[in-house]
Order: C-alpha cells, then structure tokens, then sequence
C-alpha cells in the first residue's frame, strides 16, 4: 500500500508540473500575442500621403466601448463629428468590447469601464485617456493639445 501511496505522490507531481509549465507557456503566448497586437496598433496608426511620404494623424482617437452601451452610442455622433471636423488630423479607432478582437484590444489599453477614450499621439504614444461619456467640447480640447486646428 506504501509503494501505491507513493506511486500516485509520483503521479501527482509529474501531472502538476506537466500542468504548472503549460500554464506557463499559455500565459507567454498571450502577452506575447498582446504584444504583437498592440504594436500591429500602432503600426496602423500611420497613414500614406499623397505624396507617397508616411505621415501619421497628429491624433489617434481610440474609443473601447460596444455598440450595446448607452453611453457608447451617445458617443457614436461625437467620433463621427471630430472625424469630419478634423480629417487627415484624427484617426479614429473603435473597439467593440463584446467581440473577440474588441476583448483582446481591452485589455491592451487596460480598460476598467466603458466607454473609455484613449488619445494618441503621432508616435502613438499615449497622451490623454478619459472614462465614459465624453462631451464633444471635451474631445475637441484634448485633441488641440497635439496642435490639431
């Protein structure tokens, strides 16, 4: 029976080292893959000019939300708006939370609640983050921090 005993201590161990090193390499794969995604993100960042000359916007609005918060479609209308207002100036990027791609981009940014606003500089570095509802008036202010006219 003392030789069962130790049989399955044996076992036991192997199978959670087994279990402890995949875990290991699981998690490794998921930062680095993290990694890779946000460097993906700030590589589109930057935009062709005419010109054929790689200029990035002097801003890159990020908004992590989804399409089935109240508080996200309410800033629907004020994205589209600076988008417009400030073409080729900010680049604005939006994150559904709810899908795979939009969870993955979550927890890039770090994101607590939504919406959050994320603003970038033109190295994409970030200069500004906000959480939830964000009056356009606001957006406007952050983004001319970055020279936007």
């Amino acid at each position: 029976m003392a030789e069962s005993v130790e049989s399955d201590m044996k076992l036991n161990s192997k199978l959670f080292i087994i279990s402890l090193t995949t875990a290991i390499i699981f998690t490794f794969l998921i930062l680095v893959t993290d990694h890779q995604n946000a460097s993906a993100q700030t590589k589109n960042n930057k935009e062709i000019s005419t010109e054929g000359k790689t200029a990035a916007p002097l801003v890159t609005f990020v908004e992590i939300g989804s399409i089935n918060c109240i508080p996200c479609k309410a800033m629907q209308p004020i994205m589209k708006a600076v988008e417009e207002e400030y073409k080729g100036q900010v680049k604005i990027v939006f994150h559904d939370v709810w899908t795979a791609k939009g969870k993955a981009d979550a927890r890039i940014y770090n994101i607590r609640v939504i919406p959050t606003q994320v603003f970038l500089d033109k190295n994409g570095k970030e200069y500004f983050r906000h959480e939830g509802y964000f009056p356009k008036e606001e957006v406007v202010r952050v983004v001319k921090m970055q020279g936007v006219k």
